[in-house]
């Protein structure tokens, strides 16, 4: 992989501070390996066309990108990595509900729960 092809990777998704902090606690709580990691991906379906998928996987699988950051590994395959790139992944607690947000720059448009969104 060449240095241009890392460095896309790199920036195709990056985690708040409180995402991180989320993920990191639902780890340990799960008790997952050292080798676990949070599967980030895009499917088609949802009333704007994509919609955003997240799970923990206990390793990654074969052609991956693999997304390191403050000790949290995050797990994208290569066709999600396109349609994520520049994605800010937040994790909000408040009075509008509490869960995983995606801040996608190349959406178009989402829908009114922000789980689909289109390019």
């Amino acid at each position: 992989m060449s240095e241009a092809q890392k460095a896309l990777i790199e920036k195709a998704l990056s985690l708040t501070d409180a995402a991180v902090a989320e993920i990191l606690r639902l780890t340990q709580e799960n008790d997952l390996p050292k080798t676990a990691g949070v599967r980030v991906g895009v499917q088609g379906g949802g009333c704007s066309g994509f919609t955003y998928t997240l799970s923990f996987d206990k390793d990654s699988a074969s052609g991956d990108h693999i997304i390191e950051q403050d000790g949290v590994r995050v797990f994208v395959d290569p066709k999600s990595i396109i349609y994520l790139s520049g994605t800010v992944l937040d994790h909000t607690s408040g009075l509008q509900g509490k869960g995983f947000q995606f801040k996608n720059p190349n959406a178009d448009s989402t829908c009114g729960c922000g789980e689909s969104f289109s390019v």
